[in-house]
């Protein structure tokens, strides 16, 4: 997983993608306007854009030294709010809490542990920071009805200046069941689009979709509900063939590009494609 499979650029063509879902009338229509591509080792597990519109990637290399070494062997889809990079953590399968970090514009670190609270998940695949940067989306793995909603560390006055403990607050009540979200980001105040790497195609008729979900009013810690919408299936286009895996998202709400990554299947599992999209 050291090097970027670029040569994969000059086979894949542009397609343009739509709404397949009886929930149309909601959702937002994107075409794709590019790919590229990144090393799925320090890479491959998410993006963020910066206020300057360079990327921000993270993969497994991603996580230092200090933090591996107290068990936190797994980095998941990061955000950036302000110039702070959030960064999702979890433990091994054993664990009892997740952790998020923050690491600030100036470079300092401070993490936040949540400890699991009864019948939560280990899985911390992702965090998306609400555009007012006062609360922090995350999610489980597996059949999910919902999504967790927390404080945004350091961002949220309610939470420890130089780092401790973080609890959840009000959940986001999915209007039905999602499956392997990987990623999630926020579109507007009321709107997110996450990646799922539902492969079964039971919930949804797309294999491995973007969806769409849509809030009431922006969150305020209170619990809500969200609507979900499937807006299209990811690509699933290499040289190689086997199982491919989508993994994180970013909205870049400065030029309002989208962006989605997808591993690539077999030996091409070093490159991560990285799908670009805008609104119709």
């Amino acid at each position: 997983m050291k090097r970027q499979l670029t040569v994969l650029a000059a086979l894949l063509g542009s397609l343009t993608l739509g709404v397949s879902t009886s929930s149309a009338a909601a959702a937002t229509t994107w075409t794709e306007t590019g790919t590229a591509y990144t090393d799925s080792l320090g890479g491959g597990e998410g993006v963020a854009s910066r206020a300057d519109g360079s990327l921000l990637y993270r993969g497994l290399a991603s996580i230092p030294l200090d933090l591996r070494a107290q068990g936190w062997n797994h980095i998941g889809d990061p955000d950036i709010a302000n110039g702070y990079v959030f960064d999702a953590y979890q433990a091994a399968d054993t664990g009892t809490s997740k952790m998020f970090a923050v690491t600030t514009p100036s470079g300092t670190r401070y993490t936040y542990v949540h400890p699991l609270d009864s019948g939560e998940k280990i899985n911390n695949s992702f965090d998306a920071i609400s555009p007012d940067t006062q609360w922090m989306v995350s999610g489980e793995w597996g059949d999910q009805s919902r999504l967790q909603v927390f404080p945004t560390p350091l961002l949220n006055p309610s939470t420890p200046a130089t780092g401790g403990t973080l609890p959840q607050a009000g959940q986001i009540t999915l209007d039905r069941t999602v499956n392997d979200i990987q990623g999630c980001d926020f579109v507007t105040d009321t709107r997110l689009v996450c990646v799922s790497d539902d492969a079964s195609g039971t919930k949804f008729p797309e294999i491995r979709p973007l969806l769409q979900v849509d809030l009431p009013h922006k969150l305020d810690g209170q619990p809500i509900t969200g609507t979900v919408t499937s807006l299209f299936a990811l690509p699933q286009r290499s040289i190689c063939t086997g199982t491919f895996e989508a993994e994180g998202v970013d909205y870049d709400v400065n030029s309002g590009t989208l962006r989605a990554e997808v591993v690539q299947p077999g030996v091409c599992v070093v490159s991560t494609s990285v799908y670009s999209y805008k609104q119709q």
